[in-house]
């Protein structure tokens, strides 16, 4: 017998399927201030580079938003990285970019 994927959906709290873990975002959040600050660019160059507000820029680093994929291909590109680099979890000191 064959489930569909709506099957495993019913199973899942619907919070979870909205919001990411605080954790990740904390992560992201974390991430996206060190490559940012590396690179020397401050939130409004980030905002500009990105099509993007500088507050929405200052609200991912404090983790406030969810952002989208689309979004996360945005950060990744601007600052040189992968989207698994802005999401794992990383020391500061050591940070290298894909460029």
């Amino acid at each position: 017998m064959c489930r569909q994927a709506g099957d495993y959906l019913q199973y899942m709290p619907k919070k979870q399927l909205r919001r990411p873990s605080d954790k990740l975002r904390l992560v992201l959040a974390s991430n996206l201030r060190a490559f940012r600050r590396k690179r020397q660019i401050s939130q409004e160059e980030m905002a500009d580079l990105c099509g993007l507000h500088r507050t929405y820029i200052g609200s991912v680093e404090r983790a406030e938003r969810n952002v989208t994929l689309s979004t996360l291909e945005i950060f990744a590109r601007v600052l040189g990285l992968t989207v698994p680099q802005l999401l794992t979890p990383a020391r500061h000191d050591k940070l290298t970019s894909t460029r």
